[in-house]
């Protein structure tokens, strides 16, 4: 085994555990995989505030009750959120519920943006909801291999093919999870959600052990 590859492979288990989770789990895709999703000891990566951590928290319990409660087993929609904002993915019945989603979505405490991603179409199939998760998790791992990205600043969530990256990341994070994700066998399509900070901000908040290598 070369020593690249031997190098490799606990980055890719970690990956790859999460995705068997995920496989494993009642929840539906798409699968969100970040710092959290592998391991406490990656939060400390986490670009956001540990105080943005636990908000982000709060505001998926709650939103996820407030879709319980206006829509109950009516809908299959996924609620993730990064630094306040909400991304809302899966599929609604009418565009009249899909607005309603929304409304209801914002009034939750702490949201400052809602991304209404969702479709109106009838609802995915387990088979479809079991490739997003082969294809988040292959996302993940083209950007663990990537020399020149800190992967754990990366959210990546999927749903019929259609890739939402997540994070604070700079233009040039941006641009180039993008290329890579754009590559990934599956994708149909990349949508950027991020939030953009500047090269400083990124020096200012990135631990230098965890610092991306220089280009």
């Amino acid at each position: 085994m070369s020593k690249r590859l031997h190098a490799l492979l606990p980055r890719y288990a970690l990956v790859f555990a999460a995705l068997a989770a995920g496989l494993a789990s009642t929840g539906c895709a798409p699968l969100m995989l970040g710092g959290a999703m592998v391991g406490g000891a990656l939060v400390a990566t986490d670009r956001r505030t540990s105080g943005a951590q636990v908000e982000d928290q709060g505001i998926e319990y709650k939103a996820a009750g407030q879709l319980r409660e206006n829509f109950g087993g009516n809908a299959h929609v996924s609620i993730n959120s990064y630094n306040r904002t909400v991304l809302l993915t899966g599929e609604m019945a009418t565009e009249e519920d899909k607005a309603k989603l929304e409304s209801v979505i914002s009034k939750v405490d702490n949201v400052r943006t809602v991304l209404n991603e969702v479709a109106v179409a009838p609802t995915s199939s387990l088979g479809s909801r079991s490739n997003d998760l082969v294809i988040a998790g292959k996302v993940k791992a083209t950007l663990v291999d990537a020399p020149d990205l800190l992967s754990n600043a990366f959210y990546v969530v999927v749903e019929r093919e259609v890739v939402y990256l997540m994070g604070r990341v700079t233009e040039r994070e941006s641009k180039r999870a993008a290329e890579l994700t754009r590559g990934v066998s599956g994708v149909k399509k990349v949508v950027r959600a991020f939030e953009i900070i500047s090269e400083d901000e990124l020096a200012r908040i990135t631990p230098k052990s965890n610092a991306a290598p220089a280009k």
